[in-house]
């Protein structure tokens, strides 16, 4: 192990213990953390987890060993947390949750981020692809029953797209192949044309579907950059911390 990873984790970093591991569809996995510092964490939805994996393998490079993970559901007075996250990508997150087993300890870091709950609106568009799916639902958890909320969430293998944590599935699903720009598109009209009073709309998942609704968002629709919270989740030309 190195000299950094040693800081690390003395450090920087908090440790928690995997109590519990399910596969929730073909490539999703639902991860519980266990820690006593998550009881007392500052906490709003929409954070992040910087999760150092591999910590201690000297064959993987440094920017490898850690991966952002929305935290889909949290219980600070118990003290855990639940991660969903998908291993289509087959990269080494991918490898790591597959392989990972109840009882080991693990590293991590709160990341706040700006893709958080914002409750001002009055009705909220969510668009998102399977990676973004845990994130939006804390979001849509956390909105009071008097918002209205739209939504266009995607993947090109329906079964892919798991229930909330409450067994719920608020959101509309949709089979959509990846980077499918023209058919999400396709399906905003009638989205947009529903929404009343002040509006918000959280896009997630794949940078370029980020990038093209942002840029239609605003220069098309004319909205406030208020309005719209993006969040790129992956890139298929980036990994880690690049």
């Amino acid at each position: 192990m190195s000299l950094i990873e040693n800081i690390l984790k003395k450090v920087v970093l908090q440790d928690a213990i995997i109590t519990r591991k399910e596969q929730l569809t073909a490539s999703v996995y639902k991860i519980t953390l266990q820690s006593e510092s998550i009881k007392t964490a500052s906490f709003q939805p929409g954070y992040f987890l910087r999760l150092g994996i591999v910590i201690g393998n000297d064959d993987v490079s440094f920017k490898d060993k850690v991966r952002s993970y929305s935290i889909w559901d949290i219980n600070q007075n118990k003290g855990y947390l639940d991660l969903a996250i998908a291993t289509d990508s087959n990269g080494i997150g991918s490898q790591w949750v597959k392989n990972c087993e109840v009882g080991e300890t693990v590293y991590f870091k709160w990341k706040k981020g700006n893709f958080l709950l914002d409750d001002t609106a009055d009705s909220y568009l969510m668009i998102g692809d399977l990676c973004a799916l845990s994130h939006l639902y804390i979001l849509n958890r956390n909105l009071s029953s008097s918002k209205q909320v739209e939504s266009i969430v995607y993947s090109s293998d329906l079964s892919d797209l798991f229930k909330d944590i409450d067994n719920s599935k608020p959101f509309d699903f949709y089979s959509v192949k990846e980077n499918a720009i023209a058919e999400i598109f396709h399906l905003l009209p009638e989205k947009i044309a529903k929404l009343k009073g002040n509006t918000i709309v959280y896009i997630a998942g794949d940078s370029r579907v980020c990038v093209a609704l942002n840029h239609y968002f605003r220069m098309e629709l004319n909205w406030n950059t208020k309005q719209i919270k993006t969040k790129p989740f992956w890139n298929p030309d980036k990994k880690g911390l690049e």
